[in-house]
């Protein structure tokens, strides 16, 4: 953006706020314009994509101190915002609201000409305290010659920090979220298998840059409700089973349910201790890259309250294995 842009635009009106505004009057202004103006809601408007460039524009300026600072003084010195030209003839040279006119002003004088030295210096051709150093001085550069461009220093766009919960059953099928960022509505889609606590970062989709510089980002947190049975583990969703001490021992073929509401039956082999888990392929999470697995673990379920039959099929089942000592390897091992 040359200074000659920054001379024809008033990113006050821009914006709707007064030339004194403080910054959180200038945010607010920004978002509620941003919102009415975003392209998601005015889809093929291109006089809505116009008014949304220019309330970018004048924000990425009015925000910065610095870049506010030099915009302001440019308006000022102009006096509001005409177009100005320097050199000899032309309307500059005979009527107000010319460059010389503007400098002749600032400095007591009358319309200065070309040759014309100001305080503090030679002539305007001459270099040292002239046109261009007072230029320079302000922007914090030095540049010959009338046509100057302030060229403000572009910079990236700040990022944006937002959160989003999904229910346990949307992370992992994946689902399509739309969030307010300030003032902005933004659609993602989460894909599937998401993890609780996982980042996702849209990349421009932060603050708009000032200067011409990239926009920032937006980092998303997705946060993830738990489910009562499920668990996620990467790509495979975990359940525990339940059995009872017969259908461990004995071996049995239990029903266990899947996700999306079926159920799929799995071979318990006899013998099968608690805490094993068996595998029932594809049913876990459908991700692009391929399916996860549901890893079910078994857990023996010891009886709480046995009545008489019960208890003495148990004193049986005890008197047949008593020279049985589950623990045997245990000692063994712990004197190593």
């Amino acid at each position: 953006m040359t200074g000659q842009d920054w001379l024809e635009k008033d990113f006050y009106a821009a914006l709707g706020v007064p030339k004194d505004a403080d910054q959180t009057a200038i945010k607010k202004a920004y978002r509620k314009l941003a919102r009415q103006h975003h392209p998601d809601h005015n889809a093929g408007d291109d006089k809505a994509e116009t008014r949304f460039k220019e309330i970018g524009e004048a924000y990425a300026v009015l925000s910065d101190p610095e870049q506010r600072g030099q915009y302001d003084a440019i308006r000022a010195m102009a006096g509001g915002g005409p177009r100005f030209a320097a050199g000899r003839g032309g309307p500059s040279a005979g009527g107000a609201g010319g460059f010389e006119d503007l400098f002749g002003g600032m400095f007591g004088g009358g319309a200065p000409t070309g040759r014309t030295s100001y305080p503090g210096g030679s002539g305007a051709g001459t270099g040292g305290g002239g046109f261009e150093d007072i230029l320079g001085g302000l922007f914090g550069g030095g540049g010959r010659g009338a046509g100057f461009r302030p060229n403000p220093r572009a910079a990236r766009g700040a990022d944006i920090n937002a959160t989003t919960t999904l229910a346990f059953r949307s992370a992992v099928e994946g689902s399509t979220v739309s969030l307010d960022v300030e003032g902005r509505k933004v659609t993602t889609r989460i894909p599937a298998g998401v993890r609780d606590g996982q980042k996702i970062r849209l990349r421009g989709k932060g603050r708009p840059g000032s200067a011409g510089g990239e926009a920032g980002d937006l980092n998303i947190t997705v946060r993830v409700q738990p489910h009562p049975v499920f668990t996620l583990d990467g790509k495979d969703l975990r359940i525990t089973a339940p059995v009872t001490f017969d259908e461990a021992a004995l071996g049995a073929e239990i029903e266990v349910p899947t996700l999306d509401g079926q159920r799929v039956r799995l071979k318990v082999p006899a013998g099968t201790p608690s805490g094993r888990v068996m595998r029932v392929k594809g049913r876990g999470v459908q991700a692009t890259s391929g399916a996860g697995d549901l890893l079910v673990s078994v857990q023996v379920v010891v009886p709480q309250k046995l009545d008489g039959k019960a208890r003495k099929a148990v004193e049986a089942f005890a008197a047949a294995t008593r020279d049985a000592d589950v623990r045997a390897d245990l000692i063994a091992r712990a004197q190593e």
